[in-house]
């Protein structure tokens, strides 16, 4: 209990019944086929950098002062937004923020380069919070469902906080493990300690503002979509980064996968129907990774990507381990629908043809960043002193570890409207293939 912040209770205002459980079965049954092949793990050169490299910033350690957040309700109608879901409840770590892990920087009077320009600047006009230039792929999902983007839980007590639609628990840095377990393995987290189990508690702290009983919690739980994740990957960016081998952060994932699974079994305890669990990106791909833990060896490289093979097995062992669970929970609770996103696969496909989706300056290069073969300098942070590419849209990667929103909007396409889901949500959830807020941008929410 280490990590769990001393946050006051969120007081009620405005407080309304939401609808009846929207009751839904399970349509199909996922089948992993297991690949029993050996995972190597070759020598990984280049990876001598601190645990904070990952999202580059200040290594010095804060608390969190305990504050009230001031709810108000939107009175809007109750029916599901586009027949599916009357609201988002999600959880994460950077991937998803929207906004929490600036109120705590802003608590604690810490400055991380994320949380300012350019960051946000190319649709917002401001950083919000969010590590891209624009929308994350949490953003493109809401829009498509015909909610609101979601408010962090985490604002200024001064600001009134709309979750009628759904408020998101993700916190930038997070980790699914918590403090405790990691620095018992020599890692350290020094950007915060919200992790899974600290965001659930926040999840359990607004549930009295929004509902009256037990028995309105669970239906209010029930009707909504819950995102568990992405969660785990800064579990091993930290040790990665700071120069562990791969060999020995293996054993953590075990670990990982169960704190997620525990997640879910705790939320379907409370109600929950219907649950996207993510799976992690290739990191292999990442620019950071890349730079930081590059290889002299060619062999050690994707010939069709320029992706690092091994780093690349890492994250599909992960992600195959967790759709095991996932198998085993389908089983447990055959009335729960239990979705995984292959945000791997999504995102792979760009990395094999970057053209194919108008990434002509490639997939491997940052478009913010300090200069060098994928314009990653871990001394220099996407920011003020950093250059910034004059068209984003013409790039995957944003800062070295965060996509730019023109390829969140094409992952999010292909697991929202295609086949990178499973079951396809498409087939649970209809999303409709044009509407204004979908074509926004560049319009590849619609290519093919």
């Amino acid at each position: 209990m280490d990590d769990i912040l001393d946050l006051t209770r969120p007081k009620y205002l405005d407080m309304f019944l939401l609808t009846k459980v929207h009751a839904i079965t399970l349509e199909r049954r996922v089948q992993l086929e297991w690949r029993n092949r050996h995972f190597s793990t070759p020598n990984i050169s280049g990876a001598a950098a601190s645990s904070s490299d990952m999202a580059f910033s200040s290594n010095s350690c804060w608390s969190i002062t305990s504050f009230l957040v001031i709810l108000q309700l939107l009175s809007s109608s109750s029916l599901y937004a586009d027949g599916c879901y009357t609201s988002i409840f999600s959880f994460g770590d950077s991937l998803a923020d929207t906004g929490n892990l600036k109120q705590l920087a802003s608590i604690s009077d810490q400055v991380f380069s994320l949380l300012l320009p350019p960051y946000g600047e190319n649709f917002f006009d401001q950083s919000t919070g969010r590590c891209s230039n624009g929308r994350l792929i949490i953003d493109f999902l809401a829009e498509s469902l015909g909610l609101p983007l979601l408010p962090p839980f985490l604002h200024d007590k001064d600001n009134v906080v709309t979750l009628g639609h759904g408020v998101n628990y993700a916190v930038a840095g997070a980790t699914a493990l918590n403090s405790s377990i990691l620095e018992a393995r020599g890692i350290v987290n020094s950007m915060t300690n919200a992790s899974l189990g600290v965001q659930l508690e926040w999840f359990k702290q607004t549930l009295p503002s929004l509902c009256n009983s037990v028995s309105e919690c669970r239906t209010l739980i029930g009707s909504s979509l819950i995102i568990m994740g992405e969660i785990g990957g800064n579990d091993y960016n930290y040790p990665i980064l700071a120069g562990k081998p791969i060999n020995e952060v293996e054993p953590l994932v075990p670990l990982v996968i169960d704190t997620i699974i525990s997640a879910i079994n705790e939320l379907i305890d409370m109600g929950a129907q219907t649950l996207i669990v993510p799976g992690n990106f290739p990191i292999g791909c990442s620019s950071a990774y890349l730079t930081l833990c590059g290889s002299e060896n060619k062999i050690d490289y994707d010939n069709t990507t320029g992706c690092l093979i091994n780093l690349n097995k890492f994250a599909e062992y992960h992600n195959e381990l967790l759709q095991t669970k996932l198998n085993h929970l389908r089983e447990l609770h055959p009335n729960v629908v239990i979705i995984y996103a292959d945000y791997y696969n999504a995102a792979m496909q760009i990395f094999l043809s970057p053209d194919k989706y108008g990434f002509t300056n490639g997939a491997l290069k940052a478009c913010c960043g300090g200069g060098g073969p994928y314009n990653v300098n871990e001394s220099v942070e996407c920011g003020i002193s950093a250059s910034v590419c004059d068209d984003p849209d013409t790039y995957v990667n944003w800062d070295g570890i965060h996509l730019t929103e023109s390829a969140y909007r094409v992952i999010s396409r292909s697991l929202f409207q295609g086949a990178y889901t499973t079951p396809q949500f498409n087939s649970l959830c209809p999303v409709p293939t044009s509407t204004s807020t979908l074509q926004v941008g560049n319009g590849l929410w619609n290519s093919v």
